[in-house]
């Protein structure tokens, strides 16, 4: 299994408000991105946010030695030449540590970038974009010509590293999305959904992969927050104290954002909290230790683990008997989060982790006797 963090803002206690917001430097960066590298995680996900993913990422290879960099890249933003030269240099000088997550994205945030393509044509376009893509990754030269992508005699000079290609990733809910992955994807992501919605989503991605010649090719991963504690009282506490401190405004602005988004995986998100705070939190557990309720004041992926180390390791099994191999995960604030799971949930789970050389500091020769007589 691999388990991966999250290294994109907005960050902080209470990330939806201004007081609770933390600031984004490159120093802060720097150091999520050691302790992300040091701990044992697999790597982190570089999402859309307020850095440029690609310059933020290749700005922290030289500060991590084995974590692997997961960027989001939007197809209708860049030809898939420009973009097989960024993958491949980028390749080479992280030596192997990228992983690419193709994201369609929404009509309101392309819109935002110049895009107006409908839901199903951003679909249409990343299935051209992704055939052309592939195959300049291979070493091919390319010609081309779709309704969306047309190129002549394109190529790439530079290999990938060791001759491996980066793996490309990718989301989407709707039956589009589903036949673009099965076609074409390495590892298909789904959003904060409970492990019987996921289990469905992975029985059909993979028959339509089968249908390509790929059912063996592809994996599944999931996005998830996660609220973990030494008990699951102090766990329930921790997101009270969250829910406590998601306000009025907040909410509205979340859900005013996510109001008629074309996204289905958004919309699939939205319906687990209806868009309203109940007075009692645990009206939206949907199903034990699930919460929805980060969904109040964050678009996106909503759903948050919540519990005691053991009962967060037993729900992540029940993902991957639903055929998850991959989990993204998170916590507020990110840095803290990080170490708590590293530390609680991490050591639980049957992921290959790069061991950093340290010791548990002691003060006095008796107390260092009294640790190692204890562990």
């Amino acid at each position: 299994m691999e388990i991966l963090w999250y290294l994109t803002g907005p960050d902080g206690r209470y990330p939806w408000r201004a007081d609770g917001a933390r600031n984004l430097s490159y120093a802060y960066f720097q150091q999520l991105a050691r302790a992300v590298d040091h701990l044992g995680f697999t790597g982190a996900l570089l999402a859309t946010g307020t850095h440029d993913a690609w310059v933020q990422g290749a700005s922290l290879i030289p500060y991590t030695d084995n974590f692997q960099h997961l960027i989001a890249a939007h197809p209708p933003l860049l030809s898939p030449t420009l973009l097989g030269k960024m993958i491949t240099t980028f390749d080479q000088f992280s030596r192997g540590r990228l992983r690419i997550n193709i994201v369609s994205g929404d009509a309101k945030l392309m819109a935002q970038f110049g895009v107006h393509l409908s839901h199903d044509e951003r679909y249409a376009y990343a299935d051209e974009y992704l055939t052309v893509l592939r195959a300049l990754l291979r070493g091919e030269s390319v010609t081309f010509k779709g309704k969306y992508i047309h190129v002549v005699d394109a190529g790439l000079s530079l290999p990938s590293y060791g001759g491996k290609i980066p793996e490309l990733w990718f989301g989407g809910s709707s039956p589009a999305a589903h036949e673009v992955a099965a076609k074409h994807i390495d590892t298909y992501l789904s959003w904060g959904e409970t492990p019987a919605q996921a289990e469905i989503k992975v029985r059909e991605v993979r028959e339509l992969a089968r249908q390509h010649g790929r059912a063996d090719k592809i994996r599944f991963g999931i996005r998830l927050y996660v609220i973990v504690r030494s008990t699951e009282a102090e766990a329930w506490a921790a997101a009270q104290d969250l829910y406590d401190h998601m306000d009025d405004q907040a909410i509205a602005g979340a859900q005013a954002y996510v109001a008629g988004i074309d996204s289905v995986g958004q919309q699939r998100m939205s319906r687990l909290h209806g868009g309203k705070k109940p007075k009692d939190l645990r009206e939206l557990e949907i199903e034990p230790n699930l919460w929805s309720g980060i969904g109040l004041v964050r678009h996106g992926p909503g759903t948050a683990l919540v519990g005691s180390p053991q009962q967060v390791v037993a729900k992540i099994q029940e993902y991957r008997d639903a055929g998850i191999d991959v989990l993204i995960a998170s916590g507020m604030p990110l840095l803290e989060e990080a170490y708590r799971f590293a530390e609680l949930v991490l050591p639980h789970l049957p992921v290959e982790r790069a061991r950093t050389e340290g010791v548990t500091s002691a003060w006095t020769k008796d107390r260092d006797a009294a640790w190692t007589s204890a562990a």
